[in-house]
This record gives C-alpha cells, structure tokens and sequence, in this order.
C-alpha cells in the first residue's frame, strides 16, 4: 500500500511542478496546493499505512496519531493560504486585466 501512495505522490508532485512552471497565476496557485497534497502523502507513507486501534494506551496495537494530526493542521493551513492566494490573484486580474506572470512584471521602460 505504501508502494502505490508513494507512486501517486510522485505523480502529484509532477503535476505540481508542470503547473508551478507554467504563466499563469491562477495555475502556480493550483500547483502549490497540489504540491502540499503529494507532501500530505508523503508524510502518511513515511508514517506507515497501518490499521491499529486508536492511540490509546491499552491493549493492541496502538497507531501513532502524530502524523494525521500534522496533516489536519497542514490541510487547514494551506486551505487558508490558497484562499488568500486566489483573492489576492482575483484582485490582481481585476486591477491589471491579465493573469500572465510575464505581463505582471510590468513595463520594463519604466
């Protein structure tokens, strides 16, 4: 299970990194939140895709809770910053009129 995970983490981190490359912003905003998914993933096949009782202390195999809860908090964060990110880029579109990075750097005369 671990073997397929990683596979798609890798697939998603070369999505991620097609996207990041691209012009336009709405695409490098979508790419980074991509690219923190595969990173969600990574953490869970580094962690161990294992089924156990709840991190209790008792008996059976109790499963570390570390990694889901730095995962939550990763999830909840990087929700909050591509929702900043999209407003910011909707802003943006609406000021200059484009969303192509290479347009946004401005008129180099000046």
């Amino acid at each position: 299970m671990e073997t397929l995970v990683t596979i798609l983490a890798g697939v998603l981190v070369t999505v991620a990194t097609y996207l990041l490359l691209s012009k336009s912003l709405i695409r490098v905003i979508i790419g980074t939140a991509i690219l923190t998914h595969a990173a969600h993933l990574v953490i869970m096949a580094v962690a161990g895709l294992k089924t156990g009782t709840v991190p209790i202390v008792g008996e059976g195999d109790p499963v570390d809770p570390l990694p889901q809860a730095l995962i939550l908090t990763s999830i909840v964060i990087g929700f909050a910053v591509t929702a900043v990110s999209l407003v910011l880029a909707y802003r943006t579109y609406q000021e200059i009129g484009t969303d192509k990075l290479d347009k946004l750097r401005g008129n180099p005369d000046e």
